[in-house]
């Protein structure tokens, strides 16, 4: 299994630091960095990855082949023309974040069968897709693609409202290499049971993806003045929901 997950990262993150050697190295590295701005630049990148990391559709440079992914961008985008500390500004941070909160539960799933299967210092690399991912490079896309409709149908990972985001199939692909999926899905089958439709709890993604994206786009094409005229008055007059 050791052997497994180490030919894993040699292939897909491109680490170097899964021999002894280079243990030996890390460990004669001092514990702050000569320049303290490439610390700095590290962590920044960090939170950049974490935020391409949330889109469903590695693959989809525009981030819109899926209604919730068009809906986080055109948020987004939306936010990005909206006056900061504006009503509005945060009206769209809210939303924004009940979007991610909802990815981060199902990651947060996935990461804890991950870990009760004992991939405790592996679970963070296994579950991180960048955008740059390719069904291409997949070796078992079939059976990875089976596997996420079984976890989808027969487990709440996911919601049963939406389809499963296909970042998941990059992820089933690694545990089929290192030849743990059927035990992930054996756990997840049984930390997840399927839930009626009536007792699934409501979640960031069940928000009316078309109506909020229409909303979204109107005040996009109505011009950034008025946006900022529409938030300053809702600024003295509606309470702040941020």
């Amino acid at each position: 299994m050791g052997s497994a997950f180490k030919k894993f990262c040699v292939q897909f993150c491109c680490c170097c630091c899964c021999t002894s050697d280079s243990e030996d190295d890390d460990e004669k590295q001092p514990l702050l960095p000569e320049d303290p701005l490439e610390y700095f630049n590290r962590e920044v990148q960090k939170r950049r990855d974490e935020e391409t990391n949330l889109w469903s559709e590695p693959g989809d440079p525009s981030h819109s082949e899926r209604d919730d992914d068009r809906t986080l961008y055109t948020l987004l985008q939306a936010r990005n023309k909206t006056r900061m500390g504006s009503t509005g500004y945060r009206r769209l941070s809210v939303d924004i974040e009940a979007m991610r909160d909802t990815r981060r539960e199902v990651r947060d799933k996935w990461k804890a069968v991950l870990e009760n299967l004992g991939f405790m210092a592996e679970a963070d690399s296994l579950l991180t897709v960048s955008a740059g991912a390719s069904l291409d490079r997949m070796r078992n896309a079939p059976t990875a693609r089976a596997l996420l409709h079984t976890l989808h149908t027969e487990t709440s990972i996911f919601s049963s409202r939406e389809p499963p985001p296909e970042r998941y199939l990059f992820i089933l692909d690694r545990l089929l290499y290192l030849d743990i999926a059927d035990d992930f899905l054996a756990k997840a089958k049984r930390f997840y049971p399927p839930k009626d439709d009536s007792d699934e709890e409501p979640t960031g993604l069940a928000i009316n993806l078309p109506l909020l994206l229409a909303r979204v786009e109107a005040s996009m094409n109505g011009g950034g003045g008025g946006e900022d005229e529409e938030s300053e008055r809702e600024d003295g007059g509606l309470s702040d929901r941020g």
